[in-house]
């Protein structure tokens, strides 16, 4: 991809993570205020095809926008270039991925 797709998807994913961000927040100062527990929490999200899909798509739009963020950090600051700094971010993205698909599966299958 050229330096200008990479730009073009690192935005896109800003503007595909920032409903989700919202939407994560809100439900986060509910289930406070309504003082719900942890069990109580995973008790409505376990199971819930909407949370599985909802928050899967969150871990895919946060780990393009990190890897490819990190990226750009890695080749100005750590001076990476070519191969080593694709191969890394790489890394990287796919990383916070299935760090992000585990949490994912283990709040919404949960015992499944």
């Amino acid at each position: 991809m050229t330096p200008f797709h990479l730009y073009m998807a690192q935005r896109l994913s800003a503007l595909v993570m920032a409903p989700f961000v919202l939407v994560h927040l809100g439900v986060m100062i509910y289930a406070i205020q309504g003082g719900l527990t942890a069990a109580e929490i995973l008790g409505r999200t376990q199971g819930s095809v909407f949370w599985f899909l909802f928050y899967g798509m969150f871990v895919v739009a946060v780990s393009i926008h990190a890897g490819l963020g990190l990226r750009v950090v890695l080749s100005e600051w750590a001076g990476l270039r070519g191969t080593a700094l694709n191969a890394l971010s790489g890394v990287i993205g796919f990383g916070l991925f299935a760090l992000g698909a585990r949490a994912v599966w283990a709040v919404t299958a949960g015992g499944v």
